[in-house]
């Protein structure tokens, strides 16, 4: 398979999982004793929006980048033109998925840190 087929399908592949986490996937566990269950929704949703903020195309893309260039570098120092493609491929798709867990983790750190500073007990 060709390097740039390589690298379109895991950028699609990772851009589909950003998306998917951005779009209210990952929920903190808070406890809730003595919470207004209504303004609980407001805040989680505002704070889903600031977490969504985190520029996955960041962390994919140079991820993405950087493992094509050292896997390339790899294959060209161990093999021919053809491993060389072949192993910024695996590099690419690697570091693209790499970037994607960057990126999600980020974002629930962001969720996390607005929860607690809107005052709620966040357990994870």
């Amino acid at each position: 398979m060709p390097l740039r087929t390589l690298l379109v399908l895991a950028l699609a592949a990772t851009t589909l999982t950003a998306c998917a986490s951005r779009s209210g996937g990952s929920y903190p566990i808070v406890d809730r004793k003595n919470v207004d269950p209504a303004q609980y929704q407001r805040d989680l949703a505002d704070c889903q929006g600031y977490a969504g903020e985190v520029d996955a195309r960041r962390h994919i893309g140079g991820g993405a980048v950087a493992g094509a260039v050292i896997g390339g570098a790899m294959g060209a120092i161990v093999g021919n033109s053809d491993t060389a493609e072949r192993m910024a491929g695996v590099g690419g798709v690697t570091g693209a998925a790499r970037g994607t867990a960057r990126t999600m983790r980020e974002r629930q750190q962001v969720l996390r840190n607005c929860m607690t500073g809107r005052g709620y007990r966040v357990l994870n």
